[in-house]
């Protein structure tokens, strides 16, 4: 049973964790990079986009001189994308779950991913991307980047709760079989000898005074 309950932990932490952060990060080939700040004043981007690069992930990185505290309800950069004097994205990014990747281990420069969204619907032209800062105070920002990956997998909402409830299962059930197990190793209890007989205690089973 223990085998069974860890495929299903395995196959859960897959579902709930694994698949979303691959969707986002993986999915699509990606089109570029470009430097929208370098610390100081941001500039706009424009690309070409066509109904072929749909669906487009915007991706923002940051990297940051220090670890920074990013608080709740706080927005650490601003993101639009427009076309035509339309907007088609518009997002407030936190950077609250970002785990943060090193570019050097002897810098202290840490490098936080956080997603803007996904834009569909694409009609052929330029498309301005304009990032700004937030109103969260206390980051010192080193730069900002802008990648844009085409063909991007849509994450299907469904798949990640049923992850969380497998991860949970196997976890339960992991823990449990393994407690019976401990207990069915527990030695049993040496049987009382008989009172008579030839297995009988030599007191004939009667209490010490």
């Amino acid at each position: 049973m223990r085998t069974i309950f860890l495929v299903i932990l395995l196959a859960g932490a897959a579902m709930g964790f694994g698949y979303p952060w691959y969707v986002t990060n993986f999915s699509g080939d990606e089109m570029g990079t470009w430097r929208v700040s370098d610390g100081g004043a941001f500039r706009p981007i424009t690309v070409a986009l066509s109904s072929a690069d749909e669906p487009v992930r915007v991706l923002v990185d940051m990297t940051a001189v220090a670890p920074p505290e990013f608080a709740r309800g706080r927005t650490a950069l601003t993101l639009t994308a427009s076309t035509g004097g339309r907007t088609v994205l518009a997002e407030t990014l936190s950077f609250n779950e970002a785990k943060p990747q090193e570019r050097s281990p002897q810098l202290r420069e840490k490098i936080y991913r956080d997603e803007a969204g996904v834009i569909t619907g694409i009609e052929k032209g330029d498309y301005t991307f304009v990032v700004g800062p937030g109103d969260a105070e206390g980051i010192q920002i080193r730069s900002v980047d802008l990648t844009l990956r085409r063909g991007a997998g849509a994450l299907d909402p469904r798949l990640q709760p049923v992850g969380f409830a497998l991860t949970a299962i196997g976890f339960i059930g992991l823990v449990l079989s393994m407690r019976r197990r401990k207990r069915d190793r527990k030695p049993d209890a040496e049987p009382a000898r008989p009172r008579w007989g030839r297995d009988a205690r030599p007191d004939g089973g009667r209490p010490e005074q």
